[in-house]
C-alpha cells in the first residue's frame, strides 16, 4: 500500500512524539532562564530537522553502502517503532529514552533521541527508499511534522499547566497504541517482502 503525504506526516508526528515530549522539555528546561527557553527549543528542533533531512537525502546511499535491503530496514524499523510504542504505553519514571542529564540541554537528549530518534530516522529512510522519486514530498512531510512539533513544544509549559500530567500521559498511551499498529504493519510488510524475495 502506497504511503500518502498525510500518512507520512501522521507517522512522523507519532515517532517524533511532541505531546509525549512535553514533560521532558518542561523538566529539562526548568533550570534554564525563561528568556532562553524559546531559543533552546528552536535550536533543538532545528537540529532534529537537519538530522532527519540529512538521513532523507543520504538514506538510499547508506542502504547501498551497507548492503541493506528495504525488507531488512522495514523489519528493523518495525521493531524499533514497536519498542518505542510499548514504552509510550508503559512509560516509566525515566521516560521513553532513559535518564536525562541536568543543566541546559544541547542536542542530547532533546533533539536526539527525543525528537529525531532511531524510529524517526528509520521511518524517513524507509519512506525515501520506497519512493525516491517523491523526495520533495517526503521533505515537505518532515517540515510539516517538525513545524507541528515546534509549535507544540513552544507551548509545552502552557499545555502542561492546562491539561495536567495525567491527561498528557493518557494521550501518549493512546498514541502509543496507534504507533503499535503502525509498527506491526511495518513488520508484516517486511516479512511479506522477505518471503516474496525468497520465492523469487
Amino acid at each position: 500500500m502506497e504511503t500518502s503525504f498525510a500518512s507520512a506526516v501522521v507517522i512522523l508526528l507519532l515517532v517524533t512524539d511532541p505531546i509525549g515530549n512535553i514533560p521532558l522539555f518542561v523538566t529539562l528546561l526548568r533550570p534554564v532562564a525563561p528568556e532562553r527557553r524559546v531559543r533552546v527549543i528552536l535550536r533543538e528542533c532545528a537540529i532534529a530537522f537537519t538530522v532527519l533531512v540529512a538521513f532523507a537525502l543520504s538514506g538510499s546511499w547508506l542502504l547501498e553502502l551497507f548492503g541493506l535491503s528495504d525488507q531488512s530496514l522495514a523489519l528493523a524499523g518495525g521493531v524499533i517503532l514497536f519498542l518505542v510504542a510499548v514504552r509510550m504505553i508503559f512509560r516509566g519514571p525515566e521516560g521513553i529514552f532513559g535518564d536525562s542529564p541536568s543543566g541546559e540541554p544541547m542536542i542530547v537528549p532533546l533533539a536526539i533521541p527525543s525528537i529525531a530518534g532511531p524510529a524517526a530516522i528509520a521511518t524517513v529512510i524507509l519512506l525515501v527508499s520506497r519512493a525516491p522519486q517523491r523526495m520533495a514530498e517526503w521533505l515537505a512531510a518532515i517540515a510539516v511534522a517538525m513545524a507541528v512539533s515546534l509549535a507544540t513544544l513552544l507551548l509545552s509549559e502552557r499545555i502542561s499547566r492546562w491539561v495536567g500530567d495525567r491527561a498528557i500521559a493518557a494521550f501518549e498511551r493512546l498514541m502509543g497504541l496507534l504507533l503499535t499498529a503502525i509498527a506491526v504493519e511495518m513488520l508484516l510488510r517486511g516479512v511479506e517482502g522477505f518471503v516474496r524475495h525468497l520465492r523469487g
